[in-house]
Order: structure tokens, then sequence, then C-alpha cells
């Protein structure tokens, strides 16, 4: 079936707008922390929420991004944050899930050590993340503590959230990010097991040493390794899994963990008097975020929005919320059902429930409605918005790269196309995904039809991936030619693992090189042999100078050589517009445009005698400039 992902702003992911002279506090972190797209997939971050308990004018940023350690952390996502961060501003940073990466080794010391006995195979084939508990990873975390400092900002290290390995109703010890169980030494003579540590011993445990660092240098430290222990573990093993993560393994939250977390990072800063007048804990109903502002959208489009509505210390101690829109609104708990009432039960006191607002924008222009919520007798009145727009008064733009037997694009309009490249990845070859494949039946597509099959460097996929390494993907783009803007409204392509039912991947666009990103697909655990069809419906405009691009981040659900990730039909769509006010005109609507007193021009420069095929630059009798499309 068809799947259709609307792809919207990142930035709107993002709890608060970046304004000068603003109060924020600025998170860095992991996939645990990180903002996501409620169109792609059930998975959240609890930096999402953190801004949902700040008040007074306070805002919070999310800088965090999946697969990232404290290498990633200092060098890129702290190089984003810090372009905003001011004096008086917070820094939340917490790392060390991909920190573990290498069973505990340093990734750069690892490499450097392949490089050094000549084998080039296996040092291209490291995963550069990972660090060293008690040197390089404190080393990263340190330097971001430092800077912070300097620019007058207030830096707090907090320890990573358990990842839910239970064992007889507890928390193991590698789910609170100690590896004292099961490690690997960088030796002159390579890798080795370490010894089992005893239980007291924390060489192996980065929690303790985001802690010992936290001590070193003065700053504040939030216990959230100790914290998540004890919520997983009040819970259960299955009830856990079933309540607050996302379905996907023992890691990643669902709204529901994110929001707890989010909710016990705020109530432990205020409890050690961080922020503390600035901090809510609300005990009775609330809802975030508490306007829909759903964005733009083109007219026909339909736009869904994510709310949490969540209570703690409710009266009575069961009861029931009532949820209620206006004309043109409509609601739902599962995003298949739609009406325009909803009701949520509670028990305990105690309510978290994730529902969606969706609209059709059927006219050009603002659509506003509201959206109710009851408890008892409280009332809280949610405003909603949406704008359609109309694409128009442009040339039309097409980017097209087949991948049947190269990488070479088709290009119509005035526009540059990125050619792909790749990092970490290579073709393997041009093929059918199989012989077998299943494309969707709407496509009339044969299983012949040949794909691009792509591997990883090295070839063998790690047996502990579980998100996006940073270092391996595949990228393609384009950009606006001189003084044009080019309006992006739709980016599809296909996507398919082969060789067995482990692929995984997500697929973003951005418009800053990836200092924020977009998510438009995110599937774990491909069929194999199943091309996926991806596309979104971006409301987009690059000015001169800017660019999209897309990338694919592939990985597999365990060790495995051989498996490719394979692609397909991969399209940018879009209109160009003339950046100054004289418009682009068509040959028919100009008189005399090929007279001796005109001179024509390519958008490269180049000088011609006539009007060429596609958009001309024409410096007409008069002096004056024009963009005439032939």
């Amino acid at each position: 079936m068809k799947t259709k992902l609307l792809g919207l702003i990142s930035l709107a992911l993002m709890a608060g707008s970046i304004t000068t002279g603003a109060k924020k506090v600025h998170t860095l972190g992991d996939s645990t922390m990180a903002p996501y797209d409620e169109s792609a997939t059930v998975t959240r971050g609890w930096g999402m929420y953190f801004g949902n308990f700040l008040t007074n004018g306070w805002t919070s940023i999310n800088y965090a991004k999946g697969g990232r350690d404290s290498y990633g952390g200092y060098n890129e996502l702290w190089q984003t944050a810090k372009k905003n961060v001011e004096a008086g501003d917070y820094v939340i940073i917490t790392f060390a899930h991909n920190d573990e990466k290498n069973s505990g080794m340093d990734g750069y010391q690892l490499k450097a050590y392949y490089e050094s006995i000549g084998d080039a195979t296996a040092a291209a084939a490291v995963d550069l993340r990972g660090s060293i508990p008690s040197t390089t990873y404190k080393a990263n975390l340190g330097k971001i503590v430092d800077e912070a400092k300097a620019m007058g900002a207030t830096p707090i290290i907090c320890s990573p959230v358990c990842r839910s390995y239970f064992s007889g109703g507890k928390i193991r010890r590698n789910g609170r990010h100690d590896l004292g169980d099961g490690y690997k030494i960088l030796t002159e003579k390579g890798p080795v097991d370490g010894p089992k540590l005893a239980a007291d011993d924390h060489t192996m445990d980065y929690a303790y040493h985001s802690e010992q660092l936290a001590k070193e240098k003065g700053v504040a430290f939030i216990d959230l390794t100790n914290a998540t222990a004890d919520l997983y573990e009040s819970y259960g093993d299955a009830k856990c899994h079933e309540y607050l993560f996302d379905g996907e393994g023992s890691t990643h939250f669902n709204t529901t963990g994110a929001l707890l977390v989010a909710r016990e990072c705020a109530r432990l800063m205020k409890a050690q008097g961080i922020m503390a007048d600035d901090i809510t804990l609300p005990t009775d109903i609330s809802v975030a975020p508490a306007t829909g502002d759903m964005g733009e959208a083109y007219k026909g489009q339909t736009l869904t929005k994510e709310f949490t509505l969540n209570g703690f210390g409710l009266t009575p101690e069961e009861g029931t919320v009532t949820i209620a829109a206006t004309e043109g609104v409509m609601l739902s708990t599962d995003k298949t059902n739609w009406s325009s009432n909803l009701t949520a039960n509670y028990t305990a006191s105690t309510l978290v429930q994730t529902f969606y607002a969706q609209v059709t924008l059927t006219e050009n222009g603002t659509f506003s409605g509201t959206i109710t919520v009851r408890q008892g007798d409280k009332t809280i009145d949610i405003p909603i918005t949406a704008s359609a727009i109309v694409l128009e008064g442009g040339v039309e733009v097409n980017a097209y790269w087949r991948l049947e037997k190269d990488d070479s694009y088709e290009l119509s309009g005035p526009a540059t196309a990125i050619a792909e490249t790749f990092q970490g990845m290579y073709v393997q070859r041009y093929s059918n995904p199989n012989a077998n494949s299943v494309w969707p039946e709407w496509t009339g597509y044969e299983a012949s039809r040949k794909m691009q099959r792509d591997l990883l460097t090295g070839d063998a996929w790690p047996a502990d991936e579980i998100d996006d390494n940073p270092e391996r993907y595949i990228q393609w783009g384009i950009k606006p030619a001189s003084s044009m803007e080019l309006k992006v409204d739709a980016i599809s392509l296909f996507v398919a693992g082969c060789g067995g039912n482990g692929m995984c991947c997500h697929i973003y666009y951005s418009t800053d090189n990836f200092e924020t990103r977009t998510t438009i697909f995110e599937m774990k655990k491909m069929p194999a042999n199943n091309p996926q069809y991806v596309e979104s419906k971006p409301v987009i405009t690059l000015k001169e100078g800017q660019q999209l691009l897309v990338r694919v981040y592939p990985w597999y659900n365990g060790a495995a050589n051989g498996k490719t990730i394979c692609l397909s039909d991969l399209t940018i769509h879009g209109m160009a517009v003339d950046a100054s006010t004289t418009g682009i005109k068509n040959v028919n609507d100009n008189d005399n445009v090929n007279g001796n007193s005109h001179t024509f021009f390519t958008l490269d420069g180049r000088q011609h005698s006539q009007l060429q095929h596609g958009l001309n630059i024409v410096r007409m009798s008069d002096g004056s400039i024009r963009k005439i499309m032939n």
C-alpha cells in the first residue's frame, strides 16, 4: 500500500524557538533524548518533553541526535548548540549509550591500532564511536562543560537513562551502563577480553564516571541512571516494555516513557535547587503542547499533530477526561479511528494519554479551530491553526535518480542537482532485489526491476547497532539556480532490504547541512525484497546559496555479512521562482525577445546569440534584466 509520510520542518520538533535574548535550556544527548517526527515513528526522546516542565519564559532547545556518542556530542552537537548559547542559559549533557561501542574501547584508538599493523580492512570497518569511561569519555564531556562555563552558561551533567535489561526484577549491570561483566581492552597485541570486575569496581561504569566528572568540575549532577532504574523496576519487565518503550527493544521510549523521564529529570533538578523557581510539576490535568500550530501545507493535504494529556495527583482517584474538537478538527488515539470527541479514563490519580488532531486543508488561507479538554471542573482550550498555500508563478523543477545502472540523474528546470555521494558505504551492484521482489501493486513494476544495492565499507554489519551511525549514509540533494528561489514540495524514493529481514533505516532531509533534520521515513526489520515507497510533502523554500540534502542512514539488526540496502527512483520536485521582483517570463510573453539589441546568457554565465532552451538571463536593450523561459 502506498504510504505517504508528511515531512515538516525539523525545527517544529524542538520545544521552543531559538530567539536571541530568550532564557534557554539546551539539551545534548543521543537517541534516548532526541526529537522524532510524530508522522514517521512512535519513538520519542525525553528531550522533546523537558520544556513541558519549564515556566517563567524559559524554553528548551533539543539538539540530541540518534547514534551520537560523547565524541559526536562535542564535535557535532555542541558546535551547533554553542552558536545559540548565551550567558545565563543552562546546558544539559547526557551520553553513554553509543560510547559503549567497541565494548568499552575507544573507536579512534582502535582504528589507529589496525592502521599501525597495516590492516587497512579492519581499520576501515571500525566504528569510530565509542570511548573509555575513565578517560576519553570524561574528556569529551569535560570539554563541553568547560566551554559552556566560559560562555557564562550553567552545564548540568545527567547520567544516562537505563536500558530496560531485566534480571530477577532488577535492571542488570549492563543496563545501568556498567560494562564490568563483559568488556574489551586494547593492548599492544590488539583487543582482548577484560577480567570480570567486582560489583563495586566502577572502572567500566559510564554513569559513575559522569558523576565523578561533575564533582571534578564543580557542576550539577542528575542521576538519571538510578532514577530510571527505579522507574522501570516499579513497572516490572513486561509492563515496563509495554507502557514505556516503543516496541523495538529495550532502549527507546514511547511518548509515555519519554514524558515520565523528562518529568523525573525536572523533579530531580528542582529537588536540588536547580532552576527551582522555573520548573513546574503540575499535579492536575495539563496538555502539551498548549497550542496547536500545525504549520503550512498545500491545499488538499492533511496535517496531523500529536498532543500529550497528562495528570498526576488527580481527584477523584478514578475518572474520565473528555476531549472535544470544533468543526474541521478530527481526533484519534491511534491515528486510525477518527472522531470529533474522545474520552480518556484514568486510575490511581494518574493519566498519561497521547492523542492526535487532524486537519484537512480544503480552502486557501488560514484554518482555525479549538480542542477542549475537560476533567471535573477544569477546562483547557487548545487553539488549532494551519495554513494552506498554493504553489504557483514559477518554473517546474524535477531531479530524478533512477539508480538502475549508475548514479546519473535527469534534471529539468532552473536548479542544480547535488550528485549522489557515500559516507562509509559503496555500491555493491545494480540488480533486482530478488527474483521474488514484491513492489507495491500500484506501481505496476515487475520483480525484475533493478535497484542500486549498497553495502557498508568492510561489508560486515556490526552486532550491536540499534540506530544511526553518523558516519554511514547515502546522500543526494538540490539547490536553486543563481538569483532564484526553489520551493520544494515533494521528495520520494523506494527503499528495500535484501538478503534478510533485518535491514533498518532512517531517511531524513535537511536545509542546514544536517545541523537539524526532518525524518521522513523510519523502518526497522524491513521485510526482505519488498521495496517500500517513501513520500514526503514538505513546504520548503530554498534561498540562493541554500541546499536541500536527503540522506539514507542504514543499519542491520544483528551481526551479518552481505546484506544490502536497495534504493531507486529518488525524486525531488518543486517550483523555481525569481528571487527578484521582475519575475520569470515565458518566451511567448515577450515580443522581439530575439532582437539583435538584446544580450543572452545561460544561468552559468555563458553568452549566446539567441535564446537557449530552458531558463535564460536576458539583458534587454533598455538595460533591464529579465529571466525568460524558452
